[in-house]
């Protein structure tokens, strides 16, 4: 029998489960997977050769496909993770052959204070310990191949500076002209370290290096793990990091990791990651791991390959975006769909009492100290107020032209009249209503949201996308502001206009989608700004371009790449049981 969530924390409902789970050899065999497809990482933990699954099932009709996105979160988050897992658990008990799909969590915030994503309570991704602490190795492989291309880029830099034309073509180089305040990219690391956001590089003499300015972003930011997420097999992730611009020379011209020969080797790192993980729930449905790119500084899925795998091997595939529907699913539905040529037939919103309370006018809750006590005493008032968020999210699916199903993540602190407030004002907004107690009951307690999720990928929807790639960037970026989010316009910086202006010029961005970086709090660029906000005007402050991946990056506000840890960071209360060898503490 399961833990009871109320008296146990997630890390230990997880050691418990763990002693049933199922081993990746029957977990496999029930997916319907081959002997020669599966590569096992240990017993619970394997990685799955998608090339030979997808040709063998190439003729397989795909399954229903399901993206699960949120309200814009309060800073602890409504269980959007937690809600996958258990609408993975409540279609198993429903007798659906059902496949989920996440993201593999960052270092960053599994030992600062978001935890590790791996759901909670009865509805988690399972084992918790190898799901957190790095998996079979994909983010420490783009690590290495993405500050690969750094040393490539630094030390030719170095060289340049150093030797003559002559001396350069005895060492078969040729001279890049690279200019030394024109760097795209940092370095980067798994943590969140805001103190190697800005650092000087190159201290010493001529052949330590070059002097400059340089810095570190977290890795999930990382250009490479867009590409881990967007890429359809080796031979494209090949020419995408090929593309990567990794500077520009003194003309202007861009500077690629095919111009510093370093592409195959950044590709030879990335051989073993391109393969999804699989993993499964607390109740022993298969989730394939793959990709974690954050969805407010980058793209926010999980990768195609495991939504290929996904909806070949289950009747029904739920992946998960990033964050709340303005971040994650509008990047899911322009970004993501467009690129793997899928189209959901559901979408389901996260949202609790909680969400719609600070929405409404609550005092926002602040991570690591005591929640308010308004938050566990009945106010409808403030509920009420706060749908208008989630009816923004609600009209943000529709216009994409997919069903919409609500789920209220139930709280035991939530009330009747509070949980009737926000269904119907969803209701009223067009969108199925479930209540799910998947937290506290598992797959049992997320019957009516699977039942909703069913019944709405069994109607038909008009999926479409906001914009083609034959619009003008600042147009996109103008239907985004004003259609997503709500804005009255859009307001460049002097900086982000001159490179705007520079893009628009340039006929390969009409193939690269728009990949926006701002705040997940709010769906203004102000995280302190809450609901629905009128009369505000974002500001892009700067613009990224992602080629290898096939984005444009705008970026608003203030949000940073490299994010800070806190006062009261998580890794605290991680340690090691020294007699068993097991983690504890880990959320």
């Amino acid at each position: 029998m399961a833990l009871d969530p109320t008296k146990h924390a997630d890390w230990e409902i997880a050691e418990d489960a763990e002693t049933r789970m199922k081993t990746v050899y029957q977990l496999a065999d029930e997916l319907g997977l081959e002997k020669e497809e599966l590569l096992p990482h240990g017993h619970y933990v394997a990685k799955v050769d998608f090339n030979k699954v997808l040709k063998r099932l190439e003729k397989k009709h795909d399954g229903k496909f399901i993206d699960v996105t949120a309200i814009t979160p309060t800073p602890l988050g409504e269980g959007k993770s937690t809600t996958t897992m258990g609408l993975v658990q409540g279609l198993g008990k429903r007798g659906k052959k059902v496949v989920g799909a996440i993201r593999q969590p960052s270092g960053g915030p599994t030992m600062n204070i978001k935890g590790s994503a791996a759901g909670g309570g009865l509805s988690q991704c399972i084992p918790l310990t190898p799901f957190s602490l790095g998996l079979t190795g994909d983010i420490n492989a783009i690590m290495n191949a993405h500050n690969l291309a750094m040393v490539a880029l630094t030390s030719r830099i170095q060289h340049e500076f150093n030797y003559s034309d002559e001396e350069l073509a005895k060492r078969d180089l040729k001279r890049l002209n690279i200019d030394p305040d024109r760097i795209e990219l940092k370095w980067i690391i798994d943590f969140c370290a805001q103190a190697l956001r800005k650092i000087i590089i190159g201290i010493g003499g001529k052949m330590d290096g070059f002097m400059m300015e340089s810095g570190f972003a977290i890795a999930v930011s990382s250009e490479l793990m867009a590409i881990l997420s967007v890429a359809k097999d080796l031979k494209d992730m090949r020419e995408r990091i090929g593309r990567m611009v990794v500077a520009y020379d003194k003309k202007g011209s861009p500077i690629t990791t095919t111009d510093l020969e370093v592409a195959g080797a950044m590709t030879a790192w990335m051989v073993g990651a391109i393969n999804p993980n699989l993993m499964q729930t607390i109740e022993g449905q298969p989730v394939f791991v793959h990709a974690g790119p954050f969805a407010n500084i980058a793209i926010g899925q999980s990768s195609i390959i495991a939504d290929r795998l996904g909806l070949k091997l289950g009747d029904y595939h739920v992946t998960e975006s990033g964050f709340g529907a303005d971040i994650g699913f509008e990047k899911f539905w322009n970004l993501k769909c467009r690129y793997s040529g899928h189209r959901p037939n559901a979408a389901v919103i996260v949202t609790t009492v909680r969400g719609m309370k600070c929405h409404g006018g609550a005092p926002i809750p602040v991570p690591g100290r005591p929640l308010d006590p308004c938050y566990k005493e009945e106010n409808v008032g403030w509920v009420e107020k706060g749908t208008e968020n989630l009816i923004h999210h609600i009209n943000t699916i529709k216009k994409a032209g997919i069903n919409p199903v609500v789920c209220i993540n139930h709280f035991h602190t939530d009330t009747d009249a509070e949980i009737k407030a926000i269904r119907r004002q969803a209701e009223k907004a067009g969108a199925r209503v479930a209540l799910s107690q998947h937290w506290l009951k598992g797959g049992e307690g997320a019957a009516e949201l699977a039942d909703a999720v069913i019944d709405a990928c069994n109607q038909p929807n008009n999926f479409k996308f906001l914009y083609e790639l034959n619009v003008p960037l600042r147009t996109r970026i103008e239907m985004i502001a004003e259609q997503v989010y709500g804005a009255d316009g859009v307001d460049f910086t002097p900086e982000a206009l001159t490179k705007v202006k520079v893009l628009e010029s340039d006929p390969d961005i009409s193939k690269m989608g728009t990949c926006m970086v701002k705040t997940h709090l709010s769906i203004t660029d102000n995280p302190q700004l809450k609901g629905v906000p009128k009369g505000w005007r974002l500001r892009i402050r700067d613009i990224l371009v992602f080629k290898g991946a096939g984005f444009v990056v705008p970026m608003a506000g203030d949000i940073k790449l490299m994010p800070g840890t806190s006062s009261d960071p998580a890794f605290r209360r991680v340690d090691v049981d020294v007699k068993t060898g097991k983690v504890k503490g880990i959320f």
